[in-house]
């Protein structure tokens, strides 16, 4: 069997080598006589895994000592809702960044617990750009900042940090967690579902700085207290054992690929070609992202005559190029291009747009 190029938005592509360690795992583990799915999420098999998981994200991340990680269940749409209720403590303010779709989901469910002031927003220009931090309002009462560095679903990116001085900053990092290095320190909470560079659906990445722990809110559901799981290492209840098991076969890939340096590197040179393609296509497709802002992650892009959309991707599926529709939301386009896209899935992608281009042009 061949496997195909998977440009899917999530779940994304995951890496062969682990999928062929999960096949040969899967009904007998390292001798246990048991599938890891079958097992104690207390014993010491997968106490183990647990343990080498946390242990090489912090590797990766350079996480220092004083954040805690958590490996939990919900989804990132589950921490829109944690995130407050873990945040605020005796404030009632948040600052949010709108920069997209996922930006509004955030923002809806925030005002469900807070007041929630929107210190920017890109809503104007269609959400194709970011707004810079000289034009944002930031209150002086809020008990965090949050935004989402990488909009799926638009295709925009920060590639900058923003600084908020002493309050903690708060980042969905869903899609863009591991493609890159990144300094850990200037963040008190990261979150990311793993279903894009971690691993499957079904597990949750939290990153918390222990000294905002403090903050929960005394009704805060058991499963998304912070506190509490940090406690209980992430198991007060039954976690997503087949989820953590895979994405601790991810995170080493990653170690054995060279760490975040060298995939930063790969994922700039995709990203790049495939911007460049575009680019250079005389107008058959276009990206309508402004060129700073574009996503390394998720690339966006229409073609000039839309007649011809469903011919695209009828020919892309012959070739072995799969999931290139573009959200309904914005229609069109989008490939998607996580950790686990090889370089060449890239190139055949680039050469199938620029031999259907010459066809149709």
């Amino acid at each position: 069997m061949t496997r195909a190029f998977n440009f899917g938005a999530g779940p994304g592509m995951l890496p062969a080598e682990v999928l062929a360690q999960v096949r040969d795992e899967l009904i007998d583990l390292h001798g246990s006589g048991m599938s890891v799915m079958e097992m104690s999420h207390r014993g010491k098999d997968f106490m183990a895994i647990a343990q080498q998981s946390e242990a090489d994200l912090r590797e990766l991340l350079s996480i220092p000592a004083n954040y805690k990680v958590l490996f939990l269940q919900g989804g990132a749409q589950g921490q829109f809702a944690a995130v407050p209720l873990n945040l605020l403590g005796d404030k009632r303010r948040a600052d949010y960044i709108n920069t997209g779709h996922w930006s509004k989901r955030a923002i809806a469910e925030a005002e469900r617990f807070c007041k929630v002031n929107v210190a920017a927003s890109s809503e104007t220009s269609r959400f194709t750009t970011i707004p810079p931090q000289r034009e944002w309002s930031l209150s002086a009462d809020a008990a965090y900042v949050h935004y989402t560095p990488n909009e799926t679903i638009g295709g925009v990116e920060f590639h900058w940090i923003p600084d908020v001085g002493d309050v903690a900053l708060v980042a969905d990092m869903s899609s863009t967690i591991l493609s890159r290095p990144l300094d850990v320190r200037r963040f008190g909470v990261i979150y990311a579902g793993a279903q894009k560079n971690i691993g499957p659906s079904g597990v949750t990445v939290v990153i918390v700085r222990e000294d905002l722990l403090d903050r929960v809110q005394a009704d805060t559901p058991s499963i998304f207290n912070y506190r509490l799981q940090a406690e209980q290492g992430s198991m007060f209840n039954t976690p997503c054992t087949f989820a953590w098991y895979v994405a601790g076969l991810v995170l080493d890939w990653l170690k054995r690929k060279g760490g975040l340096a060298a995939m930063g590197e790969i994922n700039k040179r995709k990203a790049d070609k495939l911007y460049g393609c575009i680019d250079g296509s005389g107008g058959f497709y276009s990206n309508p992202v402004d060129p700073p802002c574009r996503s390394w992650m998720n690339v966006p892009f229409t073609l000039a005559d839309s007649r011809l959309d469903e011919v695209f991707l009828k020919e892309a599926q012959a070739a072995t190029l799969l999931q290139l529709k573009g959200h309904r939301a914005v229609g069109g386009m989008r490939a998607s291009i996580y950790n686990a896209m090889p370089e060449e899935g890239v190139d055949t992608l680039v050469q199938f747009m620029q031999q259907f281009a010459h066809k149709n042009g």
